[in-house]
């Protein structure tokens, strides 16, 4: 690294508590911290007083135990303080996650003599309007879904950019997502990968039906408005949490927030690049095991 970083001295070790080994892994992280002389406590990610003692900026540094869905929990958790993230992987994919589970060891030594970085990643804001009134407040690392329910029909839903309509579509839904999304769900729908660092938004149909098929990527300062026009139902969903119902009429509006996440790194700037040719090679989901190797020295 070219800049030495001040070590955090107070650090929160939280684990997913449904995925197996992972709350033990936690404690033998933050037996390991304690030991090295700082302060350090492992719990679970959803233990209420653990929550509110990082909303409280009690810890100057959060490392979450899991996967990429663990990780965007954390995220929403430490981002709105201004709390930095690491990951140790002991779930599936990782595309989030900067350490894996065999290597917490010999890196995080690096941690406690300032040998990182930090990443900022660009957050959007969701607004949710809803027979024109505003009702919900969504802060979002990786992407806002706007779809069809459980009907098997498309919607129509048009993109409005700064106030001038610029897109409509007929299709399954259409994602508004951040550089961090791009390799989400906006991947599986044929969409570009974007450079995490970038601050874009960008927006990508999902199985559209005889209209635009592109992507397109806007600006960090791009206020857009995505207006659902349906007979049937359509739901909002934001990171993967539970949806929200939408009406004929009702909006979406998506800008970029004033928070980013920051997110501890150790790899070098092209990690990136050299960790997506393994996951998009090995898929780790359908069980095929990569023997690639991460070169934190870089």
């Amino acid at each position: 690294m070219t800049q030495t970083l001040m070590p955090p001295r107070r650090i929160a070790v939280m684990a997913h508590p449904n995925i197996p080994e992972a709350l033990d892994v936690a404690e033998d992280v933050a037996v390991f911290l304690n030991h090295k002389g700082v302060e350090s406590r492992s719990g679970s990610l959803y233990e209420d007083g653990f929550r509110q003692a990082i909303q409280d900026r009690s810890y100057d540094l959060l490392i979450a135990l899991g996967g990429d869905g663990t990780m965007l929990r954390a995220g929403h958790l430490c981002a709105p303080v201004d709390i930095p993230l690491l990951g140790i992987n002991i779930g599936h994919f990782g595309f989030l996650v900067e350490l894996k589970r065999e290597d917490w060891q010999k890196v995080l030594p690096k941690l406690l003599t300032g040998d990182f970085r930090y990443e900022e990643r660009m957050m959007i804001q969701a607004r949710c309007e809803r027979e024109g009134k505003e009702d919900a407040v969504f802060d979002v690392i990786n992407d806002v879904v706007v779809a069809r329910g459980q009907y098997v029909r498309p919607i129509q839903v048009q993109a409005i950019l700064n106030g001038i309509p610029i897109a409509s579509y007929v299709a399954d839904g259409l994602i508004a997502s951040t550089a961090t999304g791009s390799t989400a769900y906006a991947l599986a729908a044929g969409g570009p990968i974007l450079p995490p660092e970038i601050r874009n938004i960008l927006l990508m149909p999902v199985a559209p039906h005889l209209s635009v098929d592109r992507a397109v990527v806007l600006s960090e300062g791009a206020l857009v408005c995505i207006r659902v026009q349906t007979d049937h139902e359509a739901v909002v969903s934001v990171d993967g949490q539970e949806p929200v119902h939408l009406s004929s009429g009702d909006c979406v509006h998506v800008s970029a927030h004033e928070k980013s996440l920051q997110m501890v790194r150790f790899q070098g700037p092209y990690y990136f690049y050299r960790n997506l040719t393994a996951y998009m090679e090995h898929n780790p989901l359908i069980s095929i095991k990569t023997n690639e190797q991460t070169d934190y020295a870089s």
